[in-house]
């Protein structure tokens, strides 16, 4: 393993995560707030630590699979701890589990809280567990390498480890060039939401939080009520971007270049939107009743399919309160997540609709033995090592489910909070059902569960793999070995 390029390649966060850090800092000044000296410690360490870690230039620059999910991994985790640390040093969350827990879940973009007063943190500590949603959304990675491409030219291997989806691909031939059109793309579409939401009089500080959240899918609200006493205008743009950030962006990349048929030619896309207009139908019909107009029932649901099909976790309204048809409906949108390629979380849709193509060939093979059938997807036939993967995945993802809920159990709450508790922080949904609802947060959990939440919010977004890489013995086995 090339040690000495992770080292590197978590010093050049280190120093990235170090210039985020500035902006809360700029915040506290331009609000006068003393709790921003906190976010100044923490910058410093960070560039200090960082340079220390790129000052000697590794020998190998070559980056492999392995090394890809190790770096990724480890450097979700350093980027998570010193993300917390102001948050410790200030006061605002005194708790360093509960300060993990609340960083993960910003830079994860799950936005699970265990806040239960969010109106009482100072605006600084308010801009950063936003910034860090829209941070996460893209991913450290493929900001890293649009600003400083690293050299070798296996650095394929870091997106594919941080990116969602079942695989990634390049739009260009060359990495730095898909890097730059992804965060042109993130960052237009994040200001004109800025702008709209400007347009209903909403505050410079607000409008930039919702939008980051929103981006990032992330979820973390500035009120205690959520996004339920925004006006309807506000709560349709914002129910409006969540599913369009829920798209793949290779979509917006073909809008871009005009190459419409490209655009729309996605499977995964037509069965995304299919999902959002059956369930919202079904669920306007469902809750009418509990709404003095339609169009409010349509609203309400159609923003909380939104955001929870995006894994987004914005609410609106006390969805916890809904008939037991439209929560199942919610619950099975936290499963199927967005689009591969978006900064949504979840399963994926591309994956669903594979996996039950995939069924279709099994059965048709009993029926016609003699049949040779193949699995396609987008026109194309999909190879028998992305099924392999897929499979793979999915066992690895009931595995980790279902050894979560069993030891949050321990805690001793009711069996809908526990699943629903996994559910919204391993799919990176945010609010769950029961005490964990849109209304209530997860501070009643022990630090052990939340440590467990922790890890599966972290497994959620970087899909899996690196994160039981980082923990196989095997993959230190070598090391040991050579220093034996």
């Amino acid at each position: 393993m090339n040690i000495s390029m992770i080292r590197y390649v978590i010093g050049l966060v280190m120093i990235f995560e170090g210039a985020f850090l500035s902006l809360p800092c700029i915040t506290a000044l331009i609000y006068q707030e003393k709790k921003g000296f906190s976010f100044w410690i923490v910058m410093c360490l960070c560039f200090v630590i960082g340079l220390l870690l790129i000052m000697k230039k590794p020998k190998k620059s070559v980056f492999y699979v392995k090394e890809g999910f190790v770096t990724v991994a480890v450097s979700w985790i350093i980027l998570s701890f010193f993300g917390a640390l102001p948050f410790v040093i200030n006061g605002d969350i005194p708790s360093m589990v509960d300060a993990m827990f609340e960083t993960v879940s910003g830079f994860t973009t799950t936005g699970s809280s265990i806040l239960p007063d969010v109106e009482s943190l100072a605006r600084c500590s308010l801009f950063w567990r936003s910034f860090t949603h829209w941070i996460g959304g893209m991913g450290v990675f493929v900001f890293v390498l649009a600003v400083m491409p690293l050299t070798g030219g296996q650095n394929i291997h870091l997106m594919r480890a941080e990116s969602p989806g079942p695989s990634v691909g390049k739009l260009v031939p060359k990495i730095r060039k898909t890097s730059m059109i992804l965060y042109k793309i993130y960052i237009f579409m994040t200001i004109v939401m800025v702008f709209l939401l400007l347009l209903g009089k909403m505050s410079l500080f607000d409008s930039l939080l919702l939008s980051f959240g929103t981006a990032g899918t992330g979820g973390f609200s500035l009120l205690n009520s959520g996004c339920a006493t925004y006006s309807p205008y506000i709560q349709y743009v914002i129910a409006i971007f969540m599913m369009l950030f829920g798209v793949n962006f290779k979509v917006y990349y073909f809008i871009l270049i005009r190459k419409f048929k490209d655009a729309f030619k996605y499977e995964e896309l037509k069965y995304y939107l299919l999902f959002i207009g059956a369930s919202v139908l079904m669920i306007t019909y469902n809750i009418r009743h509990l709404f003095p107009t339609l169009e409010e029932a349509f609203r309400q649901s159609f923003f909380q399919v939104s955001s929870i099909i995006t894994t987004t976790g914005y609410s609106s309204t006390d969805f916890n309160q809904w008939p037991e048809f439209s929560k199942f409906i919610l619950v099975m949108l936290m499963f199927s997540g967005a689009c591969a390629g978006s900064t949504g979380g979840g399963i994926k849709v591309s994956r669903l609709v594979m996996m039950l193509k995939t069924v279709k060939k099994e059965l048709l093979s009993y029926v016609h033995p003699r049949t040779v059938r193949k699995v396609k997807f987008n026109g194309r036939v999909v190879e028998h090592e992305v099924i392999r993967g897929m499979n793979v995945y999915f066992v690895a993802y009931c595995f980790i489910f279902m050894f979560s809920i069993l030891i949050i159990s321990l805690d001793n709450f009711d069996l809908t909070t526990n699943f629903t508790a996994i559910t919204a922080t391993l799919n990176n949904v945010g609010p769950g059902l029961a005490k964990v609802g849109p209304t209530a947060n997860f501070n009643a959990y022990s630090n052990l569960s939340k440590i467990v939440m922790i890890f599966d919010m972290l497994a959620g977004r970087l899909e899996i793999f690196p994160m039981l890489v980082l923990l196989s013995p095997y993959t230190w086995k070598g090391i040991w070995l050579r220093k034996k």
